[in-house]
């Protein structure tokens, strides 16, 4: 199957080139960058050195293919949308632009009008663990935040089952930075980031609606959200506060999200007595497709504390967006994406 990455220079669309150059079953046939066209794809890539000899092209040298990945920055997919979807019959966009079901939330959440609004319902929100049947039989998927699919898949066995007292979470996540793209900034400056612990936006991230409209199992969830740069390349972690609508012990826990995720090939259930590792650890999920999920009551107050962690370029962005290929193309889902990750790192 022959595939080409919209947006290939980021550090999004190298990370979906590493995957897919090493995919059994597809042939990576363009890459385009608008900033990097004629210059080789394993010079920006480094790490792509001996695995491919393609140059990047500009949009307007797209060829006909079976599937479309598109990385380009949020926004710039849409403006371009007409022009992309006669490229494949199939895309996986993993910008935010068909994230949200309705125009009217994407306008709340980022600030302005979506410009192809009416192509909203063609996209199936791309967490598998959520949505694999419609995956299955959809021609365009959309990719989900990384903020956004690690919290939803800490937190979404209790909402599925109506667990949650008030239907209300306190969320805080913390993100490395890579999660900001490859553009240089004062906050993205050495000096700056080293060593930062920094509360970046602890009201009104735009991932929150994600959330809102993925845990709205039971009605509308009320979601407190706040994110947190700290100093790693890669990772994300959630920790998640709530309380229950019944008594539920930690057996009881234990069942909930047996049920929800026992199958399911990259979602493991993190929660030893002792040890290092004994809870999720973005450190550890370095560049794997895996997300970490665990939970704890707090025996004195009733709260339970959900946590979870995974790569933001993987299992939040480009691994994510392959599972979705795999699914739409009728092969095992894991194909492709069977790295463990690396320990000690």
């Amino acid at each position: 199957m022959k595939l080409s990455v919209v947006g290939a220079s980021g550090y999004v669309g190298g990370e979906l080139l590493r995957l897919l150059l090493l995919h059994p079953r597809v042939e990576v046939q363009q890459a385009t960058s608008e900033s990097q066209a004629g210059k080789l794809v394993a010079g920006v890539h480094p790490n792509l050195r001996k695995l491919t000899t393609l140059r990047f092209c500009s949009l307007d040298e797209l060829e006909p293919c079976d599937v479309l990945f598109s990385a380009l920055p949020h926004g710039h997919f849409m403006s371009r949308f007409d022009q992309l979807r006669s490229i494949a019959p199939r895309i996986v966009d993993l910008s935010a632009d068909f994230r949200f079901r309705s125009a009217e939330a994407y306008t709340q959440w980022y600030g302005h009008e979506h410009t192809k609004p009416e192509a909203l319902g063609r996209f199936v929100y791309g967490i598998p663990e959520l949505h694999r049947e419609e995956i299955r039989n959809a021609s365009h998927v959309t990719g989900a935040g990384c903020l956004a699919t690690t919290a939803i898949l800490g937190l979404m066995p209790l909402f599925a089952a109506g667990l949650v007292r008030d239907n209300e979470v306190f969320i805080e996540a913390k993100v490395g930075s890579s999660a900001a793209g490859n553009a240089a900034s004062l906050a993205t400056h050495h000096p700056e980031r080293s060593g930062a612990v920094r509360s970046f936006q602890p009201t009104g991230h735009r991932h929150t609606g994600e959330i809102i409209q993925e845990l709205s199992f039971h009605g509308t969830p009320r979601v407190h959200f706040s994110a947190t740069a700290i100093e790693l390349v890669r990772g994300v972690h959630v920790t998640a506060h709530l309380f229950l609508r019944e008594d539920l012990d930690e057996k009881g826990l234990w069942n909930v999200y047996r049920r929800a995720y026992g199958a399911e090939p990259f979602i493991r259930i993190v929660k030893e007595a002792k040890g290092v590792y004994r809870y999720p650890e973005p450190k550890i999920l370095i560049g794997s497709n895996y997300c970490d999920v665990s939970f704890e009551k707090d025996a004195r107050s009733g709260r339970v504390v959900v946590m979870a962690a995974l790569d933001n370029l993987m299992k939040g962005a480009a691994g994510n967006g392959v599972q979705a290929m795999n699914l739409m193309a009728g092969w095992d889902e894991r194909l492709g994406l069977e790295f463990p990750g690396l320990h000690p790192v």
